[in-house]
């Protein structure tokens, strides 16, 4: 049956996994995209993010439109009136092909006596939507499609910054590329792709960050496969920028999957120094491989865990230590949406505490001198400067180094950068040195 099913079947599926299940969306996608016709997976992946992106004005709408609850049963018609709301309310979709592809989906899923429900209930909306769409303007949590928790924790973080953190959670991110030095300057690509009619321009921040007009499949960009290019945010690369790393030094990544920050130390190195690549989950480093594989660069990769370097470590310090701790990525919510469903208040007082320990715990792995670079990809203070602080106060031996970015805010303990239209993710940099 299951091969048969359309897009909005799926993509009720895939929800359900999130939403009942608390999958990650990509685990869900990762499944039901093998039961999707290949020219169907963009759509199912546009109907799945749209959905998660905007979850609450959605379920809100659907609360007002149904006159009872769906029966636990029919909670993949629930679902369905997700992804047709979302259509109706968010997306570019003729309402002729939403709501009959929607109202279909109800017989794929063995629930054809709902199709009459689901049908009215769309309907409804198609006509009254500037009033319901309107009625969601007066909270905070429809209206700018966050949980709320999270929108307290940031106007109490962000008082001038809070809601612009919310409308760029709700867009969808460009897509940057990291050129590689080793393989040509980044004028040289932008020639390169401007040849082959792709239209990209530089990033402004990371000099190593190039911008494409419009997504596309990359393997298909000119020699890819030779590695000229590789896929990661602006501000995730100015971690190699801020390392600084320095041909024969010997550099930790202390949390290197999928691999992205390791190849680009390696790149700046041309492939010289003697990197090792840690991280705790076995199925994720076998990403780091195929990464420094294809861009043909060497490293030292191993499977263990930050906080316990008792298991892993040959005693040996490191001059550097880039230190992307565990977080709760709430700078990158714009290429996860299902952030805001899987996410909850409770995980980032536990994600704080184990930040903190990989902290102290990299910190003696690190030679006097030496520099380690904490770096998040939250925008949340007490994953951030709030750790950095703490640290400062009990390690005398530890220095806030002074850095500059043409970006983000210095927040005191370390660099906060928000996400940005057309621009970068949100990300925290704190560069400390061992005195």
């Amino acid at each position: 049956m299951q091969n048969s099913l359309n897009c909005r079947a799926l993509a009720a599926l895939a929800l359900l996994d999130v939403v009942d299940e608390q999958k990650s969306l990509t685990s869900a996608l990762g499944y039901f995209s093998k039961q999707c016709v290949e020219t169907d997976r963009p759509l199912l992946q546009s109907l799945c993010f749209g959905s998660c992106r905007h979850f609450f004005s959605i379920n809100a709408l659907s609360k007002i439109l149904l006159d009872k609850p769906l029966p636990e049963n029919a909670r993949a018609v629930q679902a369905l009136l997700w992804v047709g709301l979302y259509q109706l309310a968010h997306s570019d979709i003729s309402e002729h092909a939403a709501i009959n592809e929607t109202v279909e989906a109800c017989q794929q899923l063995n629930l054809p006596k709902f199709k009459g429900v689901l049908n009215a209930i769309l309907r409804r909306f198609q006509r009254e939507r500037e009033s319901l769409l309107s009625g969601l303007t007066e909270s905070d949590v429809t209206h700018l499609e966050h949980p709320k928790w999270f929108i307290k924790l940031l106007k109490k973080n962000w008082p001038d910054h809070w809601q612009h953190i919310c409308e760029q959670g709700n867009q969808q991110a460009p897509l940057c590329l990291r050129n590689n030095s080793m393989h040509q300057d980044r004028s040289e690509y932008l020639l390169t792709l401007e040849s082959q009619e792709i239209k990209a321009s530089q990033g402004l921040h990371a000099l190593t960050s190039i911008y494409l007009d419009k997504a596309c499949d990359v393997t298909s960009l000119p020699e890819f496969a030779q590695a000229s290019c590789s896929v990661q945010d602006e501000a995730a690369q100015l971690a190699a920028q801020l390392l600084a790393p320095q041909k024969g030094e010997r550099i930790l990544d202390a949390c290197s999957a999928p691999g992205g920050k390791t190849c680009h130390l390696l790149e700046a190195v041309n492939n010289q120094a003697h990197v090792v690549a840690l991280d705790a989950d076995a199925k994720r480093l076998e990403r780091v491989k195929e990464n420094l594989q294809r861009l043909k660069l060497t490293a030292q990769v191993i499977q263990g865990e930050a906080q316990h370097p008792e298991t892993w470590w040959d005693g040996e310090l490191f001059d550097r230590i880039l230190l992307d701790v565990p977080c709760s990525a709430t700078g990158v919510i714009r290429r996860h949406p299902d952030i805001k469903l899987l996410r909850k208040k409770e995980d980032i007082d536990n994600l704080a505490q184990l930040q903190g320990q990989i902290l102290r715990k990299a910190w003696g792995l690190l030679k006097p001198g030496g520099t380690l670079l904490y770096a998040t990809c939250s925008i949340l203070s007490v994953e951030n400067s709030d750790n950095i602080a703490a640290f400062l106060s009990e390690y005398d031996d530890a220095e806030l180094a002074e850095m500059t970015l043409s970006t983000g805010i210095n927040t005191g303990f370390g660099w906060q950068l928000f996400p940005q239209a057309h621009g970068h993710d949100g990300f925290f940099y704190a560069l400390l040195t061992k005195r």
